[in-house]
C-alpha cells in the first residue's frame, strides 16, 4: 500500500515525523509537500494534489497535516472519491460519551470508525493539537483498520460517491 502525505507549514513538523514513522513501519511513502515550513504556503495547493493521487489509487491512502487539520480535510473532500476525516486529539473520558451516554474506553475509536464505517481513504491530522506519539498511533490504526464491508455502510458511501441528494434536498 502506498501512503500519500501532504501538509502546509503548520503541519510540516508533524508530517516529517509521520513520514519517518511510516518508512520505519515499511510503508511506501510519496511526499507531496510541503518540503519546507514556508508560512506563506496555502494548504489547498499542497493537499489537493495528494488527494487527487489517492482518488486515482484504489489501494492507496493519504495522511495530511495542518494546524487544526480541518481546512485540509475540507480541501481533500472536494476531490471525487475522497473521504477524509479529521483527528486532532484523543478524546478525553468526559467528552467521549456518545448520544446514548456510552463512554468509549478507546480514545482512538474515531480513527477506527473512519475506516470501518466510512471507508475513509484520507486522514487529516492537527499539527497544533496532537502529540507526535498520538499522531503516529492514529496513523497506524487508520492504515491497519479495514472497511467493514457491511451493506449499510456500502449503501451510505454509495450515495456520496454517486452525488445523490435526499429527495427533500434541492441543489443550490
Amino acid at each position: 500500500m502506498k501512503v500519500y502525505l501532504a501538509t502546509d507549514h503548520a503541519g510540516f513538523d508533524l508530517k516529517e515525523e509521520v513520514k519517518t514513522f511510516l518508512k520505519e513501519e515499511g510503508y511506501e511513502v510519496e511526499d507531496c509537500g510541503a518540503f519546507t515550513a514556508d508560512p506563506n504556503d496555502d494548504y489547498p495547493d499542497l493537499v489537493l494534489p495528494a488527494a487527487m493521487k489517492v482518488s486515482k489509487d484504489p489501494e492507496g491512502l493519504g495522511i495530511i497535516c495542518g494546524g487544526s487539520g480541518q481546512g485540509e480535510a475540507m480541501a481533500a473532500n472536494k476531490i471525487k472519491n475522497i473521504r477524509c476525516g479529521v483527528f486532532y486529539a484523543p478524546a478525553a473520558p468526559h467528552s467521549a460519551a456518545d448520544i446514548n451516554g456510552r463512554i468509549s474506553e478507546d480514545p482512538f475509536e474515531m480513527v477506527r470508525l473512519l475506516r470501518e464505517h466510512n471507508n475513509a481513504n484520507m486522514l487529516s491530522l492537527s499539527g497544533r493539537f496532537l502529540q507526535v506519539e498520538d499522531a503516529c498511533r492514529a496513523v497506524k490504526i487508520f492504515l491497519e483498520t479495514p472497511f467493514s464491508e457491511e451493506e449499510r455502510h456500502k449503501r451510505r458511501i454509495g450515495k456520496l460517491e454517486n452525488d445523490q441528494l435526499p429527495m427533500t434536498t434541492s441543489r443550490i
